[in-house]
């Protein structure tokens, strides 16, 4: 019987609040800062750290913009992002599965 290397496991989004910003951002095609704190319960710096690793490594993108004179960020997953949480569900299911 093979033992699960923990190690397949993707160090970006192994982390409670980066793991919720992936899992909310699959679900919609883009969301407000606001929204992913409101709906992850973040502070606003946490999320920010949050955010910008994940952009860092390439699994979401940003788009900044003004309304009404108040700047808005937005964030999306990319495929890079998509391929990489979907790897990350697969090993966490054959983890459940040993």
């Amino acid at each position: 019987m093979n033992e699960f290397d923990y190690q397949q496991l993707d160090e970006i989004i192994h982390s409670r609040i980066r793991l919720a910003i992936m899992a909310v951002l699959i679900s919609v095609d883009e969301a407000e800062f606001t929204f992913l704190r409101d709906k992850i319960n973040a502070t606003d710096g946490n999320l920010s750290t949050h955010l910008k690793k994940l952009d860092e490594a390439g699994y979401i993108a940003v788009n900044k913009s003004f309304e009404s004179r108040k700047p808005v960020s937005r964030y999306l997953i990319t495929q890079k992002g998509r391929k990489a949480f979907e790897m990350y569900v697969e090993h966490l299911e054959k983890l459940i599965k040993k």
